[in-house]
């Protein structure tokens, strides 16, 4: 895509993003969303592209480190509730409580009852979430394993990127199989109506950036919506479903 056509089909999406802000921040709506992938598939660019001309007083990006002693000793979720939106407010998680479906599993983190516990317990986690009225949305930005060492490169050459460095992305690529298999798992097992995974196709950065935007404006109303602009790309952004494997959408 031309960068001044992706420019400009992006700044119409930010001003719908605004308009929805206001009819959040004036009807106290709480909003969370999570953005999930591998190593480089371009979580923070999207974030970016949602946030980036938003009310800073009423959205929140969470990006947790890695958990303390202390933080170890209470209730898995227990860590994550505290940064949840309160009314009004829009909270972005770059890798959530999914953590320990993924990383932590692949990367022996947790135990196997820890992981167990997990997956028995998140089902009713995202339940009151999502009966409280909160509206809840969950995406996963998937890209190939050509493109993600592409990237991985990238970031070791550009001087801007060093501090996306980290010793599990040397591990990325060595374990593609097993963060295949998490994916997979996490999906079949934590993809609920009431909390649906939606999947993104991210090896083009540009196209996937705007079509995120305009599937989670497709899913939300305010005053004002400009209908049109917010029609995506199945191709790009999809629910997930058990034949995307046979179809070739997700990366295997």
């Amino acid at each position: 895509m031309e960068k001044e056509k992706y420019k400009k089909e992006l700044y119409h999406l930010q001003v719908e993003l605004v308009k929805f802000q206001r009819h959040v921040i004036n009807n106290d709506i709480k909003v969370c969303v999570l953005i999930e992938g591998r190593d480089a598939a371009g979580k923070d660019g999207t974030i970016k592209r949602f946030t980036e001309h938003m009310s800073p007083r009423d959205t929140r990006i969470v990006a947790l480190g890695k958990p303390t002693e202390i933080d170890k000793k209470y209730w898995y979720f227990q860590r994550y509730i505290h940064y949840l939106p309160r009314g009004g407010e829009i909270v972005f998680f770059n890798r959530s409580w999914y953590n320990r479906a993924g990383v932590e599993k692949v990367m022996g983190f947790c135990t196997k009852k820890q992981y167990e516990k997990f997956m028995e317990q998140v089902p009713n986690f995202e339940h009151l979430l999502v009966h409280d009225g909160m509206l809840f949305f969950k995406y996963y930005l998937d890209i190939s394993k050509e493109e993600q060492k592409r990237r991985l490169e990238e970031r070791k050459k550009n001087p801007l990127k060093q501090w996306k460095l980290s010793p599990i992305d040397d591990m990325a690529q060595k374990l593609w199989k097993e963060y295949s298999l998490a994916r997979d798992e996490m999906f079949s097992m934590t993809h609920f109506a009431y909390a649906p995974w939606t999947i993104v196709r991210a090896d083009d950065k540009k196209n996937a950036r705007l079509n995120i935007i305009k599937n989670f404006l497709s899913r939300v109303d305010y005053p004002e919506k400009d209908e049109k602009i917010c029609i995506f790309d199945p191709n790009t952004v999809f629910d997930f479903d058990i034949s995307c494997y046979e179809k070739g959408m997700i990366a295997p």
